[in-house]
């Protein structure tokens, strides 16, 4: 919870399910980075909640092809590729991804909200497990477009800024579908 205070026309509403936790401002490197994490997963969350899966499908600003839908399902796959194939090295299938079709996390929202939000839960869960298991933030693995060594620092800054960017575009669908603001 912020600790601005509520009076004042010139602060963002938040949302009124808002459960998240502000990241706390003095804290070790591994804390802050999974707290603001964290912080950026449930605000994706909270952009999806109370919506009816037709306006989760919803590609409300045209002619984009994101939905709320697709961006859960794209950052579940965006979890498990770079926390436990790419950082991991796991011998995993991709999810909604094949190079046939490298689009389907948004164009095939054939499917059940709740099952792709589960999958993308379980994937954050198996990021979460990825970086308790590791030695420290130096740890490595290899970036297999290069081969190139990336740290698990790295991968976690870099899910930070791919959620940052992904809830930026929630917040415009979510205004469009039904007005909610919030931050």
């Amino acid at each position: 919870m912020s600790d601005f205070p509520e009076t004042g026309a010139h602060l963002s509403q938040t949302w009124a399910e808002d459960d998240r936790r502000e990241p706390p401002r003095i804290a070790d490197e591994v804390t802050t980075l999974t707290s603001f994490l964290d912080w950026h997963r449930r605000t994706l969350e909270l952009k999806c909640a109370e919506l009816p899966a037709r306006q989760l499908a919803d590609k409300a600003v045209p002619p984009s092809a994101l939905s709320l839908h697709g961006l859960v399902r794209h950052l579940a796959g965006v979890e498990r590729w770079w926390f436990r194939i790419q950082f991991r090295g796991e011998d995993l299938p991709m999810l909604y991804y094949s190079d046939d079709d490298p689009d389907q996390d948004f164009e095939s929202l054939h499917g059940d909200f709740a099952e792709a939000l589960a999958s993308w839960r379980a994937e954050c869960d198996a990021s979460r497990k990825v970086v308790a298991e590791a030695a420290s933030l130096d740890e490595t693995g290899t970036r297999r477009s290069t081969g190139e060594p990336i740290s698990l620092r790295w991968v976690l800054v870099n899910l930070i800024a791919e959620y940052a960017r992904h809830n930026g575009h929630a917040d415009l669908l979510r205004e469009r579908l039904d007005g909610a603001t919030g931050h």
